[in-house]
C-alpha cells in the first residue's frame, strides 16, 4: 500500500534535504498533518519569505538579513575585522561555530561543498575560481582595503575534506600566501559542525602552515 500521491510527493521533496532520508521525510510530513491550519500557514509564510528577506553575501557567501541595500554581511562589512586573514570553510554552520569561539577575527569564504572523485573537474574549477578571484581582487566583490596574507583551511578531516584541502593547498601555493590548516585536535573523520567550541578554539590557535 502506498501513501496518497500528495503525501508521497512531499516525502520525496523532504528527502532531497541534506541528511534526510525517506523515513525522516515521512515523519516530517505526518508531523505537519497534525498541525493546525494557522501553524501550517505560519510555516509556509516563513518559507515563502526566506528568499525575499535573506541575501547572500557578495564576498563570503554567508546568508544575512540586510538592513538596507547592502551586499556584504555584518562580518565582511565590519571595519574591525582583520582583512589579512581569510578562513575557508565548507558550510555556513562551520562559520557560525568558528565565530562562537571568539578566537578568530578575520574574514571567511564558504565553499558550499567539498570535492570527491565522483564530481567532475568543472566543479573543482568553479569552487577554486570563485575563491581565487576573491583573494586576488577582493575589491571586485565589495571588500575594500583587503590584502590577504594567510588563508586558513578550516575543513573537516573526512575523506572528501582531505581531498578538498589538498587540492586547495596545491592551487593556492603559487600565490605566495601563507596557507595553514586547523590542528588535528579535531577528530579524524568527523565534521566540524559536530565539534565543541573548546576543541575548535584549540584547533584554530594551534593551526599549522602547510
Amino acid at each position: 500500500m502506498d501513501y496518497p500521491p500528495k503525501i508521497q510527493k512531499l516525502i520525496e521533496l523532504f528527502s532531497k534535504f541534506p541528511g534526510v532520508g525517506p523515513k525522516t521525510a515521512s515523519r516530517f510530513v505526518f508531523y505537519l498533518l497534525k498541525k493546525q491550519d494557522f501553524q501550517i500557514n505560519e510555516f509556509l509564510d516563513m518559507v515563502a519569505d526566506l528568499k525575499k528577506s535573506i541575501k547572500i553575501c557578495k564576498f563570503c557567501h554567508n546568508p544575512f538579513e540586510p538592513k538596507a541595500k547592502q551586499d556584504l554581511c555584518s562580518i565582511c562589512s565590519d571595519p574591525l575585522r582583520d582583512k589579512s586573514l581569510l578562513c575557508v570553510v565548507e558550510k555556513e554552520t562551520d562559520l557560525l561555530l568558528l565565530e562562537k569561539t571568539r578566537k578568530y577575527s578575520g574574514l571567511y569564504f564558504i565553499l558550499g561543498g567539498l570535492l570527491s572523485p565522483l564530481k567532475k573537474r568543472e566543479t573543482e574549477r568553479l569552487i577554486l575560481d570563485s575563491l581565487l578571484k576573491r583573494i586576488k581582487e577582493p575589491a571586485g566583490f565589495g571588500l575594500s582595503n583587503a590584502g590577504f596574507k594567510e588563508v586558513i583551511i578550516a575543513i573537516s578531516y573526512t575523506t572528501e575534506g582531505e581531498a578538498t584541502s589538498l587540492y586547495l593547498e596545491r592551487e593556492l601555493k603559487p600565490l605566495n600566501i601563507k596557507v595553514s590548516r586547523l590542528a588535528k585536535g579535531l577528530p579524524i573523520g568527523a565534521e566540524i559542525e559536530y565539534s565543541d567550541e573548546e576543541t575548535l578554539s584549540s584547533a584554530l590557535e594551534s593551526r599549522k602552515e602547510v
